[in-house]
């Protein structure tokens, strides 16, 4: 079904439902009360951790492609749209779709609809996997023991109760008291839908280390302490009584990338860092991160970033310049 058809069948849905029409109402109007309050609460381009583990982001425009390692989190849209880049898959959300990401994993992510009129405006929620473990005991609901694979990033539609606990939080703004206690309460309760909701699956076999999941989860983890050192494929499947194969094929199906890849992006991310905040040049970086060959990193890095070293991270430095010129 086309996306016409289903806005047609959606239209006549509501009006043939009372109770729906509500439910479109409410969602309308949490929606638009979340727009406006991160927009009260962060009114300049940028982020904000106004609650702890929650963060508001604001942009006036699009951005380009930026490099980054996601966290186990929950992301909403209040305004605008975003596209997040896992290997060679593409996540692409907005008001009406939540993403939700469950493992560190090397990403690109970038703002598509944003203008000074209509700024982008976003949360994250930090997700604890202790925390999502708590909530799935309380609940009863334990992971399912099948070894299927999960994907550690994934777009689902927002629904109107989970939309509404978000909405909750965000007003304990106003009310610091309160927040300290109820904050906790709400992020159970958001955690606890995700765990009901389509999604719920991918949460409880992370936050129990259910399958395969679990191997790939501390290989990441290996990966990301030891970026900068050999990788010997051999070693780590053996340690996690895989084959090498099946270790290549779980991997890539929890990461979208190969082992070799998300390395290599973790250590060209790495490189990016290091001479944009430590002033040193491509050869000492490339050295720092692992590589052997500084006409090799060159290559690579040109490949990610789109420009040799030097010239992005001094166009990186323009940038900076000109934004703070700007404020």
């Amino acid at each position: 079904m086309n996306a016409a058809k289903t806005s047609e069948k959606s239209d006549m849905d509501l009006m043939n439902d009372p109770q729906a029409k509500r439910e479109a109402e409410r969602a309308q109007a949490n929606r638009e009360e979340l727009t406006e309050r991160i927009a009260q609460a962060i009114r300049h381009d940028g982020t904000i951790e106004p609650l702890s583990g929650l963060h508001f982001n604001r942009s006036s425009s699009p951005s380009e492609c930026v490099h980054s390692v996601s966290i186990p989190a929950f992301c909403v849209i209040a305004q605008g749209s975003k596209e997040v880049l896992l290997g060679s898959d593409r996540y692409q959300y907005d008001p009406m779709h939540y993403l939700l990401a469950t493992v560190e994993l090397p990403i690109a992510s970038q703002i598509l609809e944003a203008s000074k009129e209509q700024p982008y405006l976003s949360l994250r929620l930090d997700l604890d996997p202790t925390l999502v473990g708590s909530v799935m005991v309380e609940a009863g609901h334990p992971s399912s023991r099948s070894r299927a694979d999960v994907k550690a990033i994934d777009v689902s539609p927002l629904d109107a109760n989970l939309l509404d606990a978000v909405v909750r939080l965000v007003r304990l703004l106003d009310s610091p008291a309160e927040a300290h206690v109820l904050a906790p309460l709400i992020k159970r309760e958001i955690i606890y839908r995700l765990l009901m909701g389509e999604q719920g699956g991918r949460l409880r076999q992370i936050a129990v280390l259910g399958g395969y999941t679990h191997h790939i989860a501390r290989a990441v983890d290996r990966l990301r302490k030891d970026f900068n050192q050999p990788l010997r494929i051999e070693d780590i499947a053996r340690e996690f009584g895989m084959s090498v194969s099946g270790f290549h094929h779980h991997f890539k199906s929890v990461t979208a990338m190969s082992p070799l890849q998300f390395q290599k992006q973790l250590r060209l991310q790495e490189a990016r860092r290091l001479m944009l905040g430590q002033n040193l040049d491509a050869t000492s970086a490339a050295y720092h991160v692992g590589y052997d060959d500084a006409s090799h990193f060159n290559r690579e890095y040109k490949r990610l970033f789109g420009a040799p070293p030097m010239r992005d991270v001094e166009r990186l430095r323009e940038a900076v310049r000109e934004t703070a010129s700007s404020i």
